[in-house]
């Protein structure tokens, strides 16, 4: 049964959430502050976290970063503000989704259904391992290797760049990226995909200008250029 956590300091979001998740069937921890979901999320890990961005004393967007440093869970950020910058800076650091407040009920839950749903396609694929020039990717015990060592990759960041380097040389769209890794139930726009492939790229140590792993092809799409080893 997947676990969720929901982070936020208003108690009657958090039971409205709860019931609904916990009518979907899924098993619902929750917080109220930023430090109590890391300590949470280091004693009994979720499979995705619901995240308030407005908290007092650590906000969601620190309570991300370091979320990311030892967890790959899926998270949707929940804000109350509306700026494009605010939700690409929260999709940089490492979210999956966002959602903005006021918000249904019912839309969230579609949210949580989606990315789950999403987790599932990934792994009942091929599962044999990828290995490149300076990049290996363990697709069963989703771990990254990148010159030997391990890097630790936000679960999306993991399903985008599998379904990248499971077909070297074939160019994507974006729109076919959000079909193939997010869903067909997502609900932002493309850009969402070029955000997550600068972060991915950062974390890979891939220079956008002379890229060795992913490539851009302007106007279309990303593909996958890595060498076998």
């Amino acid at each position: 049964m997947p676990r969720v956590l929901v982070v936020d300091d208003e108690p009657q979001i958090r039971t409205v959430l709860r019931g609904y998740l916990e009518a979907d069937g899924y098993e619902v921890a929750e917080v109220a502050d930023g430090a109590a979901a890391l300590a949470a999320l280091r004693a009994d890990p979720a499979d995705l976290v619901l995240l308030d961005v407005m908290m007092p004393g650590i906000d969601g967007l620190e309570v991300l970063r370091q979320l990311r440093t030892f967890s790959d869970a899926y998270v949707i950020l929940v804000t109350a503000r509306a700026e494009e910058v605010d939700k690409l800076i929260g999709l940089a650091v490492g979210a999956d989704d966002y959602i903005t407040k006021p918000f249904s009920p019912r839309e969230v839950a579609a949210r949580v259904r989606a990315v789950l749903r999403r987790d599932r396609a990934v792994r009942a694929g091929d599962d044999a391992p990828l290995v490149f020039e300076g990049l290996s990717i363990d697709r069963l015990g989703r771990e990254i290797g990148v010159n030997g060592s391990t890097v630790m990759l936000s679960s999306l960041e993991f399903d985008l760049l599998a379904a990248l380097a499971a077909a070297p040389g074939r160019v994507f769209s974006r729109v076919q990226l959000l079909e193939q890794v997010w869903g067909y139930e997502f609900y932002g726009d493309e850009r969402v995909v070029d955000v997550h492939v600068r972060s991915l790229r950062a974390r890979l140590g891939d220079d956008a200008a002379d890229p060795h792993l992913i490539a851009t092809v302007r106007g279309v799409g990303y593909k996958f250029i890595g060498r076998p080893a």
